[in-house]
């Protein structure tokens, strides 16, 4: 029987099932004693922040892998520093990307810097620190664009830091807040994100998730209906594939990560905008369209029961569909409630923020099974 070190019980419940359904002993860490999930695995410990506790304990059960199932970017580094250590000295493989990948992905900069050097497009953009202009006329001289335009910090996920400025004195207010920012142009166009499974030196992109349209308020997408495969006119979703494999050779990530782009339908272009190194936002959207969940896969790669090189004949070519909708009220989906082997979609998300996730042969087989399930019409 494989034992696997799960660290992080939040999102346990994704591969609680699967996990079981192959016999693996799964050892659960968590910080919080009071966390979601923790009954799920065969044994858990509760321990202190950090990940020195939990390569002892990986060390002590003498665990086959380890899988990291943190879903914000504070703790990634520690995360990649540990596997980089227990790996050198324990040889127990974490299903997980190393410090290389992780500081590019961590910084923005970096990513941009990064996305340049492979060749692919990314917005204008520019670093200013507060000194640098007095005026706006000092301001757009020295940015070389004009509004709107977006301006970042070096590190942050869902929007934090992050403000779209459409005059300068939206500018003047962010930098009372922050002595320097990443400044890039503001793209019209279509928001997508794209997994991608990734182990020996073997890359699969899943299937391109259309996340909504850019938009001048910042809505982020998480509250949007989203959609998957994207549909373009102009650019095919082999095409966008093809650009997350080159992302992942060059960048020799492990395990799975996403990336981001926004294409623009007017300039035909696809500009890359970030990386993110934890599990996927679109996961389920992913797990909808490709009938692969992308964290089920981490432990297949972990028992060696994942041959990566025949991932892309199992891909199936499904439609997706997922939608915000606060507290579900409809049926209950059948067990287990986190796949889509006894049905056709999945409810996820904290009370308040849930989503439903639905797959279908067409999209609009699952436009119609939304209006079953909440009585709306999305089409």
């Amino acid at each position: 029987m494989a034992k696997i070190l799960f660290i992080g019980s939040r999102l346990f419940d994704d591969v609680a099932y699967h996990a079981n359904s192959l016999g693996v002993e799964s050892i659960l860490t968590e910080s919080n004693e009071n966390a979601d999930n923790l009954d799920l695995a065969s044994k858990y410990y509760i321990v202190p922040r950090g990940f020195d506790e939990p390569m002892k304990i990986a060390i002590e059960e003498n665990v086959d892998a380890i899988i990291p199932l943190i879903g914000i970017d504070s703790p990634l580094m520690g995360i990649a520093e540990m596997k980089e250590k227990i790996e050198k000295t324990h040889q127990i493989p974490v299903i997980f990307s190393n410090t290389n990948v992780v500081s590019v992905a961590a910084d923005k900069i970096k990513t941009k810097e990064f996305f340049k050097s492979i060749g692919l497009n990314v917005p204008k953009s520019g670093i200013l620190n507060k000194k640098d202009f007095v005026n706006e006329e000092s301001f757009l001289d020295k940015l070389g664009f004009n509004f709107p335009i977006v301006l970042k910090q070096g590190e942050g996920q869902g929007g934090k830091d992050i403000c779209i400025a459409t005059e300068f004195s939206q500018v003047e207010e962010y930098f009372s807040n922050f002595e320097m920012a990443l400044i890039e142009e503001f793209i019209e166009g279509n928001e997508v994100s794209i997994e991608v499974i990734c182990w020996n030196d073997t890359y699969v992109p899943l299937a391109p998730i259309y996340k909504g349209d850019t938009n001048l308020e910042g809505i982020h997408p998480i509250s949007r209906l989203r959609k998957g495969p994207c549909d373009f006119d102009k650019i095919s979703n082999e095409e966008i594939r093809d650009l997350a494999r080159k992302i992942a050779i060059n960048l020799k990530a492990e395990g799975t990560f996403d990336i981001d782009l926004i294409y623009s339908p007017e300039r035909n272009i696809i500009y890359a905008i970030e990386i993110n190194t934890r599990p996927s936002g679109t996961r389920y959207l992913s797990y909808a369209c490709t009938g692969l969940s992308p964290l089920n896969l981490l432990i297949d790669i972990a028992v060696g029961d994942c041959d990566i090189n025949s991932l892309e004949s199992k891909i199936q070519h499904n439609y997706a569909l997922e939608i915000p909708i606060g507290n579900y009220e409809g049926p209950s989906p059948n067990e287990p409630v986190k796949e889509f082997i006894n049905g056709n979609y999945i409810v996820h998300g904290p009370k308040g923020y849930q989503r439903l996730t639905i797959s279908a042969k067409t999209l609009d087989e699952a436009y119609i099974i939304a209006k079953e399930l909440t009585g709306n019409d999305y089409s």
